[in-house]
Order: C-alpha cells, then structure tokens, then sequence
C-alpha cells in the first residue's frame, strides 16, 4: 500500500486513530479547560472594566442632566438599551441590560 492510499477496513495508521493524539500534541482535557477558563477569567476582567467605565460615563452624564433641569433616569434612552441588548442576545440580553442599567443608575 503507497503512503498516499487511504488505510483499507478497520486498521488505520497509529496517528489517525480517534482519541489519540499525534507526538508532539500533549493537549489534555484538563490543559484545554485550564486555558479555556483562563481566557474566561481575562475576559470577565475585561468586561468589568467596560462596565466600571460605562458607569463613570453614565454618572457623568446624570450629573449634566440633573443641572439642566432634567431627570435623573430617561426612560427612552433606557428602552433604546433594552431593544438593542434584546436584539444581540435574546431574551437573557434584557436581564443583562436590567442590570447594567441598573449598575449605572447608581447616585450622583
């Protein structure tokens, strides 16, 4: 048989059996969910960040808000929120903007 031609019934070469991996290639479940969590982790502490940073914008813009003479909350821009996170994620993405909203709403 040439090394080009396709292994025949159920024998196959060693390293194109399932579940095995090829030398050099020591990639574990355990070191594939420890990198994948990782990545979660850095991505978790971005996104806090992102919101930490929202909720300073948001204040900032209540602050400007309340001393023109308007409210505090603007339930319109708060619905724009709403549908657009609906939009992107679905019916969770309501909860999440609940939340993030709710984050930002914080006292000026």
């Amino acid at each position: 048989m040439s090394s080009t031609a396709a292994p025949t019934g159920q024998e196959r070469p060693e390293q194109e059996r399932p579940g095995q991996e090829r030398p050099g290639q020591e990639h574990t479940a355990e070191t594939v969910i420890a990198g994948a969590r990782q990545r979660i982790d850095d991505l978790d502490a971005r996104i806090i960040a992102l919101i930490r940073e929202r909720m300073t914008v948001s204040a900032g813009i209540q602050r400007a808000r309340i001393a023109s003479g308007g409210r505090r909350v603007h339930l319109a821009r708060e619905m724009e929120v709403l549908g657009r996170f609906r939009g992107e994620l679905g019916r969770p993405g309501t909860a999440l903007a609940m939340t993030l909203l709710e984050l930002c709403r914080g006292r000026v």
